[in-house]
């Protein structure tokens, strides 16, 4: 425990800013201060409380305050308000508590993350590669626009809904935008053309292979019948369970082993009871599959067809 006196000879109110000199008491404040040498530190001062020279001041008597040291009602000084607002930047929560107490600063979880929430947000200013997403609050019910500075990776600000308006308003109030990163979103377009017209709008790696991988699986879909089995595999080839396919009548790249006689046994099973008339919901009760599994099997001229 250090010991320290301030000596100034007057203070300056908090309510009106006028200075006074008329102590009113003395009281002894103590402050937590970083570790030296692994030891906690804490340094008590004996302050003054003075009155109020304002008539109109609602402030009657005010303590002082050493200025880069002390705060009103702070129980740290600077220094360890920094270290412990750092500590929950970094880690939050129970993990940064655990390491508070190696710099001899312990403080609970809910103190680091009150000291998180009251730091002030950072200053955005220019945003020339912007990226705007949606993210999902509460999938279904509830969305959220997320902003994103591209060129250093720093998330700019989070807007409470996905429509134009709200990235417009963002956009006019932070001008010199001259990219803008967006999905397939009509919404994040319409709020670029109106706010930034002279900004370029472009598509990010994720949402370029999206819409790839969303076009090849368009065609193959509308292409799926004009897939034909192998030449090697004719319709007097058995497929049922008890059956072994020849290695000549493997296709291509299929595995064999449990898996494929599984496969070769669920497509038999299927086709059987569709041989008798049996719906295909009914299949999928009667199998415990999928009708979306029993569908597709029942598409496969052969159980070496992918289904």
């Amino acid at each position: 425990m250090i010991w320290a006196r301030p000596r100034t000879p007057d203070a300056l109110c908090p309510g009106c800013g006028l200075r006074s000199s008329r102590v009113h008491s003395r009281y002894d404040r103590r402050l937590a201060d970083a570790a030296i040498g692994g030891r906690p530190v804490v340094l008590r001062l004996r302050v003054r409380r003075y009155f109020c020279a304002g008539v109109d001041c609602p402030v009657r008597t005010f303590a002082e305050q050493v200025e880069g040291l002390t705060a009103k009602h702070a129980r740290r000084t600077g220094l360890a308000r920094t270290i412990l607002e750092q500590v929950g930047l970094a880690l939050a929560g129970r993990a940064g508590s655990r390491l508070a107490t190696l710099p001899g600063l312990p403080a609970a979880h809910s103190t680091l993350l009150r000291l998180v929430h009251a730091l002030p947000d950072p200053q955005v200013g220019t945003v020339a590669v912007l990226g705007v997403d949606d993210f999902a609050l509460r999938r279904g019910h509830v969305y959220g626009t997320v902003l994103v500075d591209i060129e250093s990776g720093r998330l700019v600000d989070v807007l409470p809904d996905r429509t134009a308006e709200p990235v417009a308003a963002w956009l006019r109030a932070h001008p010199g935008t001259r990219v803008v990163c967006r999905d397939r979103a009509t919404a994040y377009a319409e709020a670029a053309r109106d706010a930034a017209p002279d900004a370029v709008q472009v598509a990010d790696r994720f949402h370029l292979w999206r819409n790839l991988r969303d076009a090849v699986e368009k065609i193959a879909a509308a292409h799926r019948d004009c897939l034909r089995p192998p030449e090697h595999a004719t319709d007097a080839e058995p497929c049922g369970p008890e059956s072994a396919a020849p290695a000549e009548a493997t296709a291509p790249g299929e595995l064999e082993g449990k898996r494929a006689a599984n496969t070769r046994r669920r497509h038999a099973a299927v086709h059987d009871l569709l041989d008798k008339g049996v719906a295909i919901t009914a299949i999928a009760e009667a199998l415990g599959m999928d009708r979306k599994t029993v569908r597709r099997c029942a598409n496969a001229d052969t159980a070496y067809a992918r289904f």
